[in-house]
């Protein structure tokens, strides 16, 4: 069975839904923790790191946020599948020559449509022109690694997504959360919470709309465990995980 292994920076933005697609596309997810951080790659066919409170950069209050940047430049590198999601895709952008920064206006926050343009990206090329994704972030990335696409934006976001080689992607946008966790996130940070559109996070049009989120992303992250096993294009990634 495919091993993914799935970087987890903060307790409060668990693989979640994203989990349970990618199982169901049959990997066999290693959840680790930055006090678990494995010493390398080997035995792994792709990498996911997800999101977290703190930002990409932010090494003096979080030592091992290097380490993390080190095993997902380590990852694409190896040619692994690589998925990084919210501050995982700032982190996968600083590893590997990219920039982040604070945004200038503010936290985007809110459940919205990003508009992409991925006709043909081996993973996103079928959402078509815009999916929605939860936004709740105060970074973004602001120059993309040499030689990255750059493939959706948002109105307060140019850098919604991007891939870097043929097999790793960024995105800063959330894909998968339940409405209990946006309503957690919302309770411990009421300056993100105030900023969502009036309405917005009543439970049942949370509920709704990540309902809209599941149809979009669920196929998307099904396409990415069968790319960490190659059956999707008929690669093998016998020994690259070790290299």
């Amino acid at each position: 069975m495919t091993r993914v292994l799935v970087l987890q920076p903060s307790a409060i933005c668990p693989p979640a839904v994203l989990g349970d697609w990618l199982v169901g596309g049959g990997a066999r997810l290693e959840v680790v923790t930055p006090d678990a951080l494995p010493a390398g790659l080997s035995g792994y066919d792709a990498v996911v790191c997800l999101g977290g409170e703190m930002g990409a950069r932010d090494d003096a209050a979080h030592p091992w946020l290097a380490r993390l940047r080190e095993l997902m430049a380590g990852a694409v590198e190896a040619g692994l599948p690589v998925l990084g999601i919210c501050l995982g895709a700032q982190l996968l952008a600083a590893a590997t020559g990219g920039a982040v920064r604070r945004m200038p206006g503010g936290p985007e926050t809110g459940i919205e449509p990003a508009t992409l343009d991925a006709a043909g990206d081996a993973l996103l090329g079928g959402l078509g022109r815009s999916a929605p994704v939860v936004q709740s972030h105060y970074d973004e990335v602001h120059e993309l690694p040499p030689g990255a696409v750059h493939l959706a934006w948002s109105t307060r976001c140019r850098v919604q997504a991007f891939r870097l080689g043929d097999r790793a992607w960024g995105l800063q946008g959330h894909i998968e959360t339940t409405p209990a966790i946006v309503l957690e996130w919302a309770r411990r940070d009421t300056a993100k919470a105030s900023a969502w559109p009036p309405g917005a996070l009543e439970p049942q049009r949370l509920a709704a709309r990540h309902a809209d989120i599941a149809k979009a992303w669920q196929p998307v992250a099904v396409r990415f465990a069968q790319l960490a096993a190659g059956s999707a294009d008929g690669a093998t990634r016998a020994g690259l995980a070790g290299n």
